[in-house]
């Protein structure tokens, strides 16, 4: 019986995979060869996970891999149409980043409430200027995304001494241990009263562009705003702009609409705007949990039992959280 083959859209350094050697027959693709081997493959393993080819060469008719896993959580950079209809099975990388986030979401609102990039700053001009800085304990925070990331970022808060609301897509209670989760209904209700709104959403068309002028004209003088989510769920003229006639307090986003960040953008000089490169997640060691995550799906998968992490490809995330 023939080895199943296990494509890999590279990304360097590549995944490792010892476990499956002679189990399975891995081979190799790129932007400008993924259409081709497509056909042939019985998996996918995107580990480029900033590629759009899957988007571009997914074969509408004939054959195809059954099932495609993608080492990130969001999976907007591989869904179209034709695979969205396909019977292929979808799973992400659910679970490996929650608590780096949460950590870095934790050390932003910390380093805003105390001032510290001014700080630094200062440092760097020799000057001593005393200033007071904001208590993070007793303020309010609007998580936006409910799934297995904004959950852990909720928590986080809440551990710090923050009032948190976490918002998804339908209101739901909580239940064994778990937090209440707030409709879409409440969003601005909630944004307006928060004096930290964090973006933890999936890309989606009814995510896309959330946050935009009328969004940040909610939130209050005194309100900071963080994106760990995806970066199209921001207008980031309407961010730059809220910034600049200091509509809200500061700002700092992870993602981007267009990564990386070119130097000229203007971003990089919008006042009170941290900039940090898609790194969230991003701990010393993800890439090998990402590679043993996938060789345990691939155990469950090569023994005919269910995966899990599957995503509902019509919504595009992992439903159920």
């Amino acid at each position: 019986m023939p080895l199943p083959t296990l494509l890999v859209l590279d990304a360097d350094p590549p995944p490792r995979l010892g476990r499956l050697t002679g189990r399975v027959r891995v081979e190799h693709a790129d932007a400008s060869t993924l259409a081709e081997r497509l056909p042939s493959a019985d998996v996918l393993l995107v580990w480029d996970f900033t590629s759009h080819a899957v988007r571009a060469a997914w074969p509408g008719e004939g054959p195809k891999p059954r099932w495609v896993h993608t080492a990130s959580a969001g999976v907007d950079h591989l869904m179209c149409p034709e695979l969205a209809v396909s019977d292929t099975v979808v799973t992400n990388a659910r679970g490996v980043f929650d608590r780096p986030i949460a950590e870095y979401v934790a050390a932003l609102v910390l380093a805003m409430a105390k001032d510290l990039p001014r700080t630094l700053a200062l440092q760097r001009e020799r000057t001593w200027l005393h200033r007071e800085s904001r208590r993070v304990a007793g303020t309010r925070a609007c998580v936006v995304g409910s799934g297995p990331i904004g959950r852990a970022v909720a928590g986080t808060l809440e551990a710090l001494g923050v009032t948190t609301a976490l918002v998804g897509r339908t209101a739901r209670a909580g239940s064994d241990g778990t937090a209440a989760v707030h409709g879409a209904e409440d969003l601005d209700r909630l944004i307006a009263r928060a004096d930290w709104v964090v973006a933890a959403a999936p890309l989606t068309e009814q995510t896309r562009g959330m946050f935009d002028a009328r969004r940040f004209g909610l939130m209050q003088p005194s309100a900071h705003f963080v994106n760990i989510g995806r970066g199209p769920l921001v207008v980031e003229d309407a961010l730059a702009e809220a910034l600049e006639r200091r509509r809200i307090a500061g700002a700092a986003l992870d993602v981007f609409t267009s990564e990386p960040l070119t130097p000229d953008s203007p971003l990089w000089d919008v006042p009170g705007l941290i900039v940090s490169p898609h790194m969230s997640g991003d701990t010393l060691g993800w890439r090998d949990e990402l590679g043993a995550q996938f060789v345990e799906l691939y155990e469950l998968w090569a023994a005919g039992k269910p995966l899990v992490n599957v995503v509902d490809k019509q919504r595009g995330y992992v439903p159920g959280h």
